[in-house]
Formats: C-alpha cells, structure tokens, sequence
C-alpha cells in the first residue's frame, strides 16, 4: 500500500492519536524522512478546525515534508494547499494530505530524499601513505612518514565532521598527498566536488600534471581533476579575430599578433602558459577572453570558445585545481548574490582546500582592494576615442553610427578631453601632497592635506560619470537587431569598468563613511623607456584596500561551506595558531567546529644544518650597520664558495651590498644575481644551474624558492622581516589594534615578521640530505625578549650566537665537511 510505502507504522499510529486528541479537526504536521523515502518521525506544529488549519512555519523550517489531514476524507488540495504545497517545494520540501485514521495519502508535492554521506574511514584512508599502502608498492624510494600519516587522518575528520581544519605540515611532510589521497575519496564516493586553491602557479600545475595522477594509482580510482585559471589566461577567438582586422595598426607587434593567430589555430587549450613565447601585455589585453566583453550565446565562436570548453570540463570534475585570486573572484561573486547551489565563476561546491595557506590574508586583501591610475584610465578612455595620427577612431563613432539619437560623439571627445586633463590634475596635486615620500594614507591626521586632491578627485569622478552617461544615451538609441554587435559588448565592458572607477573616485571623496577601508596613495616608477623623456618619473595610483579581511572570510567561506582545510609549512607562532587564525577570520567560528595540529617535518634539522647570529654585530638602527653587513655577506659568501642566497627587507640595502660584492667577489669565479635584473624563473634557473652563485632578493623570493642540493647551502638574513611602519595599510591595521586597547608591536608587527622569517628560513632544507646553515645578520633575535618566538618558531637545531669570525669559521668548515 502506497500508505505503508510512505510512513513507518509508528508515525501513522502516532498521527492517528494526534488527530483524535484534536477532535477530529485538522492538525499540522512536520515530517523527516529516510534514505528511501519513509517519514520516521512527526511533530505537531498546529491545530486548526474542520476545514482549516495554520501553517507552523517555526516547525517546518528544518522538516522533510508538511502534512495536514482532511476529516472530510476528500483528499485533493485546495488552493490553499497548493499555494503552502508551491513554497514547501522552494525549500525542497514534500507536501501531503492524509485521511483522518491515516491510512490514505495524497502527495501534493514530492519531497527530495536526504543525500547520506558516506564518511571517510579515517584508518583505512591512512593506509593508503603508509608502509602497508599502495605507494609503498610502487614507489621503490619510499620512507613511510608518520607525521603525514596522522595529517591524513586529522584531513579525513574534517571532511567527516564538516570542520575547519588549521594543519600545519613541515616542510617534507608531503602534505599534498596527505590532503589529495581524502578529497579524492570523498569526491569519488560523495559525488561531492572539492576545490583545491593554491597560492602559485608552479603548485598548481605539480598538482594537476603530477601529483593528482600519481594519487590515482595510489587509491585505485580514476578522478576527473580540472586545472581551472582565471578567464584572462585564455585567449578569445572573437577578439582575435576582430583585432585582426587592425593588424596594420599595431605595426611593432604585428609579426607576435601573427604567431598568436596561427597558434590559437591549432592549441588544444588556448591558454597563454602554452604559448612558446611570453606575447606583451598590452597585445594580449587586446585578444584575451573577459568576462565583461563575453558575447555568450550570441557569440558565433562560441562552439569553438577555449572559456565554455574548460567550464564544461569543470562542471563535472571531481577535483577542481584554482589559485587564491579566482578562489576570491568566485567567493565575491557568490556574496554579491549568485548564492552558494549554482555556478557562479566556479561550478558549485561545499569542501575546500587552502594550500599554502600563510597567503590567504594577502592574496584576500589584494583581491578585494580597488585601485585607479592614469594608464588604467586612459587605456578604457582610449578604447571608446583615440587619435592616432590623421585620423580618429575608437567604439563610439561605431555605436553612434548604429544609433537613431542625434550624433553625440563630438560631445564624448570633448568629455573623454577633459577627463584627461582632470588625470593630469588629480596627478599633479598627488605628487605636490607626496613630495619625496613614496605613499600617504588618507585619515583623520592627513586630511587637511588632501583637500587639494580631493577636490581633484571629485572633479576627476564628474568628468568619467559624464562619459559614461553620453555613451549610455547612444547605446540605448540602437535598434534591438543592432544589438548583436559584438562593439556594443566591447563598450559596455569598457563602460562597466569606467564605474568601477567612478566607485572608487566616490568612496576616496567620502572615505569618512568607510571606515572598513584604507584610503591611500603611492608613487609607482614609470618603465625606463616612458620615464626618460618626461621630468616626473613616477606616476600615482589610489587605493582602496579592506582593512579586515577576517569578518568577510567568515561570511563568505567559514559559514555557507562544509569543510574548510588550511594548510601551510608557516601559519603558527611559537606552537600557537590564534594569530594566524584570528586575521583570516577562523577566530569567528565556533570552537568545537575548529581541529588543528602541527605536523613536525621528518628532515633531520639538528643534524644537517645550524643557525647563527653574530654577537657582535650592531643592531639595524645604528649607522654602522650597512657596512657590517656588506662586509659580513662578501665573507660568509667566500666562506660557502658562493651557493648563498642573501635576504633583504629593503631594496636599497641590497644594491648597495649587491654592488659591494660585486666588486669584491669579481676574481673569485662567484656569479652574482640581484633581483630585478632579470625574470624570477630566468634568475632561479641560472641559480641552480651554477652551483658557485649566490642571488641577492627580496620581498617575494623569502617564499616559493625551492632549490634542492649543493646550489644553497646558506641562507643569510639581514634583517628581521618587521612591516614597514609607514606601510599605510599596516599603519591602519596597526591603529585599530591600538584602538582596542591592544599592542600592535606584539599582536600583528612580530607575528607578522615570524611568520616572513619562517619562510625565509625554510629555503635552506628542501630535502632530507640537504645542509647548510642559516646566518642572520640581526641579533635582535636573540637580545629581546621577543626574539624568543623567532627561535621558538622554526625547526629545532643548533644555535651559535658567537663573533662573526667564528661563524665564518664554522660556516666554511659546515659546508666543506657536510656530515
């Protein structure tokens, strides 16, 4: 009987009791259901009379399925019913009418079965790693790692309990198997897909052509897993062939534009990482795909689009490989109203892992910051006029081409003219308010200085609204059969882009009204070959930067996902993750829903490296402190035979030590590298490749330099990675610290340089037979207080605080005799 197939014989009983205790009148009932189907349980939520009764929409929020009895016996729905029965299906929820001894049933609506996920058996998943498991038996170099055996473990009660996971991994652990080996299960056996965000490209791609085939052989299963980039990485054959029909007018490039036309012919992919030469950024802007200027279904190269290819290959992969920035693009995207079931920029998905996860609070912060300047500007100004040469041309003479209004454009060069020259004035005022100064944040102690630049700004926002509005006025004066131009998209994009601008322009004139945003303004150097013929070589870009990512990665990832997994070789201090935890909003999140743990490296620190400070070294502030460390690094690099890597906090400091071991060191045989001179991949390559050179850095390569072997066996750090105080963006975070009532020094300068310092540190041991030492040239590190959670940090060895002479001593004898 259909009765029986839908309610277990205890809830009709139950139900029948119900009834009868409300005298046979109508009573409201909220049901769960198993696996199959089955209501296993009711509650009453309302009593009514004979003919009807009040929904209890209390009760039904978290119900299966709403019931309501009919004593007159005729089951059909009213239209009451039917309305309650249309928003119960809404919320994937069943309606049905019952006979009043519960032994008819008439379903209205059919309510979803409930999806039982099946867990990861956290032992069995383990087994996979371990000596008894599947990699052992082919990988003929295995060493079982008992640290990355427990990580899987804890990864697999994550996604068991729908957990935050904070993990961090040393450096060897092999993390990536240890988080690929359970997601990949827990796809496969949950037809749930798991989103993996990374911080770099080189992760991204060992991931996608390494070890995510490598982890199907070692459980056993074939796993769709799609490398998904950021749309601009593709090209767009609409554009390309748009663009082609101007080939003549970009006459430099014409021979690239050439190759890129003929490679997009025949690329299976379309993605500039396969193009054999790096095309300029200016012509590849002009050809790539964006989604502001996507034609969609009206696009006659839509059939052959590499974007649709590789979001279709993504809608149903298992794995999906992004980095950090698309992550975010995704997640805006969603916040701003795309919501969390559907597609938005990535197909829909509950379970995430964030590797290199130390990068989340920068990667978040740089996503969702604003920023204008003079190229930004004039490069969509340009797209709509432009006068190159004899001649004028740009959107706008099309779109008033195929408008009915009278012809606006004179009216939108002149604007687009003096929308120009407000740059010019918004850029002259931002350099009179910088003076020798390379930033200025906008606040209550700097802004009776601004007024200038923003009136400027102001004026700037009027000029690019206006451009906005006449091109609008044209667009809509365009019959609809017009409406498939594909320069009506090109300028909508640009017209879109224009408000991001004016957006910006309107938050920096009213920046009181934001106080979850930095305002401010820095010089930037204009290209070599642009800055010697103009007097002023800098230009000026304003910012608008979130001065708290943490509540947004609440909201936005922590609450609407299941599972949450964070983890990198550097995110605790001193064995603690609250910082850490803290800035990237994981502090928001209720406790019990929070696992963490350290899982020590099994590289053999204490044996094969040591670390030193030297005692009698003068400390950063003091005037002798340039000189002591470029005649420090000429020494230790002499005592090592090169294989140094230097890290700098400053780049000045480091041309002028840079410069000083060049001469000193140019009859010893010792390449050496300064950042800058060259491209980061030209520059590590030549670093491992010759085995005597050393690489002076900065800034980004304290991380993601990974050179295995004799070619680094020292790494020097000048100086404690501290912020910068004038930074404006960590002045701002630093007085809301102050503002709290707390200690900005020990709550976000020292946790912040710890966690830089770890980083640095870690470029030494790659793998278990390396060695070497690392030299830090600033012996605040053991003389304060502070220093403590530097030492405390990093893996633990030998610590020499000794004269430089005896470092040097011991450096050379380290890395003459390895053992």
């Amino acid at each position: 009987m259909e009765i029986n197939r839908r309610f277990s014989h205890e809830v009709r009983e139950a139900m029948r009791r119900e009834i009868e205790n409300a005298g046979g009148n109508e009573v409201f009932f909220t049901g769960i259901i198993d696996a199959d189907g089955k209501i296993i349980s009711v509650n009453v939520g309302s009593r009514g009379n004979s003919d009807s009764v009040p929904v209890n929409f209390s009760e039904s929020r978290t119900a299966s399925v709403l019931i309501h009895n009919h004593p007159g016996g005729n089951l059909h729905p009213s239209d009451a019913d039917l309305i309650v029965a249309s928003d119960a299906s809404e919320k994937a929820q069943g309606f049905y009418i019952v006979n009043n001894d519960v032994s008819e049933v008439y379903v209205v609506m059919e309510p979803i079965k409930p999806v039982i996920t099946k867990k990861l058996d956290c032992e069995e998943t383990s087994v996979y790693l371990s000596k008894n498991g599947t990699l052992a038996k082919i990988s003929p170099d295995f060493e079982e790692r008992p640290s990355q055996i427990e990580l899987v473990k804890e990864i697999s009660r994550a996604f068991n309990d729908d957990a935050i996971g904070v993990f961090e991994a040393g450096t060897g652990v092999g993390k990536s198997f240890a988080y690929l080996v359970p997601s990949m299960l827990w796809a496969a056996q949950n037809k749930e897909r798991v989103v993996i965000s990374t911080g770099t490209i080189n992760l991204q791609q060992q991931l996608s052509e390494k070890d995510i085939p490598l982890a199907e052989k070692i459980i056993g299963k074939k796993i769709k897993a799609v490398l998904v980039k950021g749309r601009q990485n593709y090209v767009c054959l609409r554009r390309l062939s748009e663009v082609g029909t101007e080939r003549d007018l970009f006459s430099d490039e014409t021979e690239i534009f050439d190759k890129i036309n003929d490679w997009a012919k025949t690329s299976a992919t379309g993605s500039k990482s396969d193009l054999s030469f790096m095309p300029p950024e200016n012509l590849w802007q002009r050809v790539n795909s964006e989604a502001d200027a996507c034609m969609g279904m009206r696009c006659k190269f839509r059939e052959k689009c590499f974007v649709m290819r590789v979001r279709k290959e993504a809608a149903d992969a298992n794995i999906l490989v992004v980095n950090h920035h698309l992550l975010f693009a995704d997640i805006e995207s969603r916040m701003n109203g795309a919501g969390y079931d559907d597609t938005a920029v990535l197909p829909p998905y509950k379970r995430i892992i964030f590797d290199e996860a130390h990068g989340i609070e920068d990667a978040a912060t740089s996503f969702f910051s604003n920023a204008i300047n003079r190229f930004r500007i004039l490069k969509q100004l340009n797209l709509l006029y432009r006068q190159r040469k004899a001649s004028s041309t740009g959107y706008v003479y099309t779109l008033s081409a195929l408008s009915r209004i009278e012809d606006k454009s004179d009216l939108v060069k002149n604007e687009i003219e003096a929308t120009k020259n407000a740059v010019s004035h918004l850029e002259e005022e931002a350099s009179f308010i910088l003076g020798n100064e390379f930033n200025i944040r906008l606040f209550e102690g700097t802004a009776p200085r601004f007024s200038s630049v923003i009136s400027a700004v102001s004026l700037l926002q009027k000029h690019l609204a206006t451009v906005t509005g006449l091109t609008r006025e044209i667009i809509e004066g365009i019959d609809e059969d017009d409406l498939d131009n594909s320069v009506i998209y090109e300028a909508k994009a640009v017209l879109r882009r224009l408000d991001d601008m004016v957006a910006t322009c309107q938050n920096f004139f009213s920046w009181e009204e934001h106080p979850e945003s930095v305002f401010w303004i820095q010089a930037k150097r204009l290209p070599p070959a642009m800055a010697k013929s103009v007097e002023n070589p800098f230009f000026y870009e304003f910012v608008q930067t979130p001065l708290d990512i943490a509540p947004m990665m609440n909201k936005g990832v922590y609450e609407p996902l299941k599972t949450v997994v964070c983890t990198s070789a550097t995110i605790s201090i001193s064995r603690s993750f609250d910082f850490w935890k803290k800035r990237v909003g994981i502090s928001f999140v209720e406790k019990e829903r929070v696992k963490s743990g350290e899982f020590a490296s099994p590289f053999p620190y204490e044996k094969n490296m040591f670390f030193a400070v030297p005692s009698d070294a003068p400390f950063p502030d003091n005037e002798n402190f340039q000189s002591f460390i470029e005649n420090s690094i000429v020494s230790l690099i002499q005592a090592a035979g090169g294989k140094t890597l230097v890290l700098f906090t400053a780049y000045d400091s480091l041309r002028h030590a840079c410069d000083t071991a060049r001469t000193r060191l140019r009859l010893s045989g010792i390449t050496v590298l300064r950042q800058g001179e060259d491209d980061r991949f030209r520059l590590l390559s030549q670093f491992k490749e010759d085995v005597s050179s050393v690489l002076f850095a900065t800034d980004s390569f304290w991380e993601g330099v990974d050179v295995p072997g004799e070619s680094l066996s020292l790494v020097i750090i000048v100086k404690m990675p501290f912020g910068v105080p004038s930074d404006p963006v960590f002045a701002a975070r630093s007085e809301q610290i102050a503002k709290k009532g707390g200690f900005p020094f020990m709550e976000l300068s020292v946790p912040q340089a710890v966690i830089k310092f770890r980083q640095g540190f870690g470029r030494l041991i790659r793998r278990g037979d390396d060695t070497g030492a690392v030299v830090a040239l600033d012996r605040r590190i053991i003389e304060k207080s502070y220093g403590r959670m530097f030492t405390q940090s990093v893996p633990k060895c030998e610590i020499v605080y000794k004269p430089l002479k005896d470092i040097i001593e011991r450096v050379g004898m380290r890395l003459d005799s390895p053992s």
